[in-house]
Formats: structure tokens, sequence, C-alpha cells
């Protein structure tokens, strides 16, 4: 049994999705100063690896915290799409139909991540297609997982994805990276987030446990 951790960290030079402002984190408080070490992080609720809870683009979608916290770990399988550079269709999933239809999360390894810190990261990037995200709507899945910056394309102006999935109660995470010695595809998934009011979205402390099932 090994766990890893699949959250990039936090800083105020880290990638943000476009037109969105950079964190801020700086001391509140210093040792020198005060006689204790705090820091003041200011960021909006989907920075870094974060969850999106349908209430992100539905008016009447459910908030994180009117889910169970149960919601927020499960059984993971993890398909590896490391070659796929543009759109991830149903012919790219069929196969893989045991593997989804046993487990609560499907994880999208495409190493997009390799690109983390370079303008490369915020646009290109694999995305599944609006059929494939339906027939993902069929399998009793808690939520789906990616390595990029979204499940939608940045230029898009309807986020099609997003909905098909958050109609479905679905909630998103972005931002994964997968480590180079994960060799696992299945295993637990935890992604619990922060528990704020109103909360459409929040960073996650994402881990995968491989052996666990």
């Amino acid at each position: 049994m090994a766990i890893y951790d699949l959250s990039h960290p936090l800083h105020s030079a880290m990638p943000v999705y476009p037109s969105k402002g950079q964190p801020v984190i700086t001391p509140a408080a210093t040792i020198e100063t005060d006689g204790y070490r705090e820091m003041r992080l200011e960021l909006d609720g989907h920075t870094g690896t974060h969850i999106d809870a349908p209430a992100h683009m539905l008016a009447n979608g459910k908030m994180l915290t009117d889910f169970p916290v149960s919601k927020f770990k499960g059984k993971a399988f993890i398909i590896s799409m490391k070659s796929k550079k543009d759109c991830i269709g149903i012919s790219d999933l069929k196969g893989f139909e045991k593997g989804i239809g046993s487990s609560d999360f499907v994880l999208f390894r495409t190493s997009w991540s390799i690109y983390w810190g370079y303008k490369e990261y915020l646009k290109g990037f694999p995305v599944l297609s609006q059929d494939a995200a339906k027939w993902l709507t069929t399998f009793n899945l808690k939520g789906i997982g990616v390595d990029a910056i979204s499940v939608d394309p940045v230029e898009t102006t309807d986020w099609p994805v997003h909905f098909i999935l958050f109609r479905s109660e679905m909630v998103i995470v972005e931002n994964l990276i997968f480590p180079e010695n994960l060799e696992n595809s299945s295993g637990m998934f935890y992604c619990f987030p922060l528990k704020y009011n109103n909360s459409d979205g929040s960073p996650v402390r994402a881990v995968f446990e491989s052996g666990r099932i």
C-alpha cells in the first residue's frame, strides 16, 4: 500500500485560469515581530488543485456543503491518456467499462502537468468530448479528475462538459498531478474541500492510495 500526493503546491506565482487573479500568500505574523508565525492566503476557490461543485455553473446546483463528506472519497480508476493531445472520445474509453463501473471516480492521466508553470499549460490540453462526458454519466460516479486546468477548452464560452457532468451531480477535480512512480490504476481517492458557506469550489489536497479497494 502506498499513498501519493496528487496536488500542486499553492504559491503566489502559480498558474491560474486565464483572466483570474494570482493568489496572494504573505506573512500575517512573524516569529521575530509577533512571537509566532502565520501566513495569510487570498485566493479564488478554484485555485490550484481544486474541486468544482455543480453550483459553479448551475443556478440551482448543489454547493460542496450540500453533499455528505463521503462524496469526496471513494474508489478511483486511473485512465492513462498520455499520448492523447486532443479530444478524448467514447472510443478511447471503450474497454475500460469494468474499471469505470466499479469505481466512484475516474481520473484522467494525460501527463499535461509537465507544462505546469509554463504558458503551454493553459491551452491545447486534452478534454472529454461531449459524447464521452454523457457516456460517463451513465455510470454511478461521484466525479472525475483531470491533470489539466479545466475539463473544457479555455476558449469555450458555454462550458458544455462542465454542464453535462454537473447535471448528473458529479464533482470535478482539476489540476491534478500524477507522480511518475505511481503505477497502479486503481485505489482510493480523497479530495476533501474546505468547508465554507456558498462553496462552489475549493482547493483540495488530492490523495491517491494504491492497493486499498
